[in-house]
């Protein structure tokens, strides 16, 4: 197993850590805005902004992960 092969590996594991972490970050932000909003019906629309914007960043983390990950699969 050369260098390469580790770097294919290490661009695979992390791809898929950013993935999960993604997955359960937005899972568990949908859950307590849900759970918010069953709360307090009337703050529904401040709740749902903040998730979405909440949403976005996560993503934007996962997606910088990706890219890390495909540039060290490139290398």
């Amino acid at each position: 197993m050369g260098p390469t092969s580790l770097a294919y590996l290490g661009a695979g594991l992390g791809a898929g850590i950013a993935a999960i972490g993604a997955g359960i970050g937005i899972g568990r932000l949908a859950g307590e805005a849900l759970s918010a909003i069953g709360r307090q019906p009337e703050a529904s629309g401040k709740i749902q902004t903040s998730m979405l914007i909440a949403a976005a960043f996560i993503e934007g983390v996962a997606l910088f992960g990706e890219v890390i990950c495909l540039l060290l699969a490139i290398k």
